[in-house]
């Protein structure tokens, strides 16, 4: 009997949530995502001991205050790790601008075309590669531009239809709406219980999907961010999925049918055609507390384990200063 994620994969295309390496060669996923908590984590497995080794030693080298070192460290642990995945996964890879950055274009701009450069240096194509930016105004601004320079983002901390008609507005070439952290929202606010199919972040990202292919929008949907196997088997034939390695080791295991929930031919109930300026943008985010709290939320904790990372980077580049 064939599995559920291998019959997934036949109307998907499947990504692996992760900066584990080893997971991403056993599971054999199309693209590969990564963020600041993912690589958090994985920095600090011995296995990948060598690749934040190459970047501390890299770091001795260069000059400049503490502060500025560090963060030209993290950004080539990302690269390291980044680079990695592309010689595992024949898809692409994305790596993400610092949450920092979130509400702030102009470096946003130069922190992506500074990670572009360096890929290319090392031999990586940019269409290897997916710049992930933080879906605030200002983000999704730098990806206009990005996109206009070839180089390619996916929009993420995504969690309502006025993100994801932006985005699309904005020639993005990839979203990444929230299912579980929406349903966090709602458990959180006393609501449900609820089912696969009643789940809000599976219902916000079926309501996504039909809007870009009601109106023809090239932009790909990938749902992102799951609690259950439930949420991903309910958004079976999204464009893309990606998927963590426990969930993904379910499926796996799972040799039940899996029934395709999403049809590009199928858009009954898409709302007509959205179009946002700043101040309507801005004003229908607030409308929405879910969207406002989450993005906020996400970008937080995303500062957080950057500068979790960034603190011991300084602390091993100290100490080898002093030895």
């Amino acid at each position: 009997m064939t599995s559920k994620l291998d019959q997934l994969r036949t109307m998907t295309v499947v990504v692996s949530d992760t900066g584990d390496i080893e997971a991403v060669r056993r599971l054999k996923p199309q693209d590969c995502t990564t963020n600041p908590t993912l690589l958090l984590k994985a920095s600090e497995q011995p296995a990948y001991a060598h690749l934040v080794d190459e970047a501390i030693v890299w770091g001795q080298k260069q000059s400049g205050s503490l502060e500025n070192v560090t963060k030209a460290v993290c950004d080539r642990l990302a690269l390291n790790f980044g680079s990695e995945l592309t010689t595992i996964v024949p898809g692409r890879v994305s790596t993400e601008v610092d949450a920092d950055l979130s509400f702030d274009t102009a470096a946003t701009l130069d922190k992506a075309r500074a990670f572009i450069k360096s890929y290319e240096e090392r031999g990586v194509g940019r269409e290897r590669i997916l710049i992930k930016v933080a879906s605030t105004w200002e983000g999704i601004r730098a990806a206009e531009v990005l996109q206009k320079e070839g180089i390619d983002c996916n929009l993420t901390l995504l969690f309502s239809l006025v993100q994801a008609a932006a985005g699309a507005d904005a020639g993005a070439f990839l979203i990444s709406p929230f299912v579980g952290r929406i349903l966090d929202w709602h458990v959180k606010a006393g609501e449900g219980p609820f089912t696969a199919e009643t789940d809000p972040g599976v219902v916000s990202v079926r309501n996504i999907y039909a809007y870009y292919k009601k109106h023809g929008i090239k932009t790909v949907v990938m749902g992102a961010s799951f609690r259950n196997t439930g949420e991903i088997e309910a958004l079976a034939g999204c464009d893309r999925l990606t998927i963590g390695p426990s969930l993904l080791d379910q499926l796996a295991a799972d040799e039940g049918t899996l029934v395709r929930r999403l049809d590009p031919s199928n858009t009954e109930g898409a709302p007509a055609k959205l179009d946002f300026d700043e101040k309507a943008f801005r004003f229908a985010m607030n409308e929405d507390p879910m969207a406002t709290e989450k993005l906020s939320e996400g970008i937080r904790n995303f500062v957080h384990d950057l500068n979790t990372l960034r603190a011991t980077v300084a602390k091993r580049l100290q100490g080898a200063k002093a030895a």
